[in-house]
């Protein structure tokens, strides 16, 4: 791997984003609705809500996002000043099959993402396409449960065969599920599987769970996950396909073997899981044993075995955001973070929201990936939520960003210097968005500030930050200048 400044030639700087959380536009041209559609808005301090129905009294964040959906060219364009090489994007299900189970797509749809395709191409900018980012029809959520139900992969299938024909020309790169591992969460049976109701037909909400619900819904999606990479590659053999898990990197607190061995069972079933069935293309036998212990029964049929052992994905991707401690000891201090907290680790900085700022865990990451899996990796989300304030000039000078990236891509040279195959970088979220975990748009990740607010007022109006134009210096020296 020819490298120049620590970084190789033709590495793919850029930026992500996810349909849910910038398109809006949650109606138009004949989008149906989708599970993240009906999430509420929350905050640091309330937790988002799931409705069946529309509630009046609530707001729905990704209803209008910050309107990607008609400032797309405005936005891409912004991305190009930058330089990016790649932007990652999702294609939200509902506006090509807007129930999930229709026979043919909404052509309307389809002619919203041939016009991002298009202005893509215009700047040479690479697509990185992730296929279902969190967000499935809600319809097939009310009537067949979502991915508790096999039936689940024929719609799941169809809709992945129309993108691939449709843009086989266009893209290259491909990730079937964002953060597929988040299904092994207690609490995430909604938000990763769009599960409603458990095996009795009782409702599931955030404060009830059911692990052999989840274990089975992630089985259909890996399911899913080979049956599209061997269709993806009978349309066009170029196409490249990836795992996407957001790294969860666990410590020990201390060296006690007891803290050990909590940290080496809390990556093996809520990090590696899933990217070990992808990778390696069977289960684990270290999930044999939890399945055991904690009597849960995967339901396979004929064939599963074989599809997944010959279907094995080409490059792993994942989010890291933070790190966290485990100890076997319940009364350390906990601390927040991305989808699950952990023990308070004191060599550790705090971000505004809570998460552990921790750049040479990035690299210890990128070692454990490349050593386990021996692909090119991808870092497709990586960024500081903030509270960005405007001066009096309406300027944000954001250096704690700046500071938190300057850190995290000194640690990535050095991994590649060290050997790791790190091929791609885009961060979360080049362009402000909603939060996933809180529905706000008060938590800030972008390099470009979006006047819109939690209230839903303001402009839309796109300002560049102060990282704006560092990130641009970054990418234009392939990262000598960080």
């Amino acid at each position: 791997m020819t490298t120049t400044n620590g970084f190789p030639e033709g590495f793919y700087w850029g930026g992500a984003t996810a349909a849910n959380q910038v398109e809006g536009a949650w109606l138009e041209d004949g989008k149906g609705v989708s599970t993240l559609d009906m999430y509420t808005g929350g905050s640091l301090h309330q937790k988002r809500r799931i409705t069946l129905e529309l509630d009046s009294e609530e707001r729905y964040p990704t209803h209008e996002a910050i309107d990607f959906y008609h400032h797309y060219k405005e936005d891409i364009k912004l991305f190009a000043e930058m330089g990016f090489k790649m932007f990652r994007l999702s294609i939200n299900w509902t506006r090509i099959f807007p129930n999930g189970d229709e026979k043919e797509p909404n052509e309307a749809g389809l002619e919203f993402y041939d016009r991002v395709f298009e202005e893509l191409q215009k700047y040479g900018i690479e697509p990185l396409v992730t296929i279902a980012h969190y967000e499935f029809p809600f319809h097939l959520s009310k009537t067949i449960n979502g991915w508790a139900s096999r039936e689940m992969i024929d719609h799941y299938v169809r809709y992945s065969e129309v993108l691939f024909n449709r843009y086989k020309d266009i893209v290259k790169y491909w990730i079937p599920f964002n953060e597929m591992n988040c299904l092994t969460l207690s609490q995430k049976a909604y938000q990763a599987g769009g599960i409603i109701y458990d095996e009795s037909g009782e409702l599931i909400n955030l404060t009830k769970d059911n692990a052999e619900l989840r274990f089975q819904a992630l089985h259909h999606q890996f399911i899913a996950n080979a049956l599209i990479v061997k269709k993806g590659r009978e349309i066009n053999p170029d196409f490249q396909f990836g795992s996407m898990i957001t790294h969860l990197t666990f410590y020990p607190l201390t060296c006690n073997p007891a803290d050990i061995i909590l940290a080496t069972r809390e990556m093996q079933m809520k990090v590696y899981y899933c990217a070990d069935v992808l990778h390696r293309g069977k289960y684990p036998s270290y999930a044999d044993h939890f399945f055991k212990e904690e009597g849960i029964t995967i339901k396979k049929e004929a064939g599963d075995d074989l599809l997944l052992k010959e279907n094995t994905v080409d490059y792993c991707s994942f989010s890291y955001y933070m790190s966290v401690c485990v100890s076997a000891d319940p009364n350390q201090e906990q601390t927040g973070g991305n989808l699950l907290g952990g023990v308070k680790n004191p060599y550790l900085v705090e971000s505004e929201w809570k998460w552990q700022i921790d750049p040479i865990g990035l690299r210890y990451t990128l070692h454990t990936l490349n050593d386990r899996y021996q692909v090119p990796l991808m870092i497709v989300e990586n960024g500081l939520g903030a509270s960005d304030e405007r001066n009096e000039d309406g300027e944000i000078h954001d250096d704690y960003r700046i500071d938190y990236f300057k850190s995290h891509l000194s640690e990535m040279k050095q991994a590649i210097k060290e050997g790791v195959p790190l091929i791609a970088y885009t961060s979360w979220a080049c362009i402000d968005s909603v939060s996933l975990g809180t529905g706000e748009m008060k938590k800030r990740y972008g390099f470009i500030y979006v006047d819109k607010q939690d209230d839903g007022t303001g402009s839309m109006k796109r300002i560049k930050k102060k990282s704006f134009d560092w990130y641009k210096q970054v990418i234009k020296t392939n990262g000598a200048d960080i």
